[in-house]
């Protein structure tokens, strides 16, 4: 998604605003990871990363929700 495309006019707190929106959109903004014997369960390729979506991000919290037995 281009910066100030004519197309998508949604630009409150700048020209990265609706492309920002758009890409969280597709790549959503949680994640649930199994965890086996105290680590992550992961495969070999498999990460979690946090992207950041906006040209000047802000400063952001992480949440992190663990249940089980």
């Amino acid at each position: 998604m281009p910066e100030n495309d004519p197309d998508y006019i949604h630009n409150d707190e700048g020209p990265d605003d609706m492309p920002a929106h758009l890409k969280a959109a597709i790549l959503g903004s949680s994640v649930s990871v199994p965890i086996t014997n105290g680590r992550l369960a992961l495969g070999t390729w498999q990460g979690i990363y946090l992207c950041e979506h906006r040209n000047h991000g802000r400063s952001r919290n992480i949440v992190i929700t663990a249940w089980g037995e």
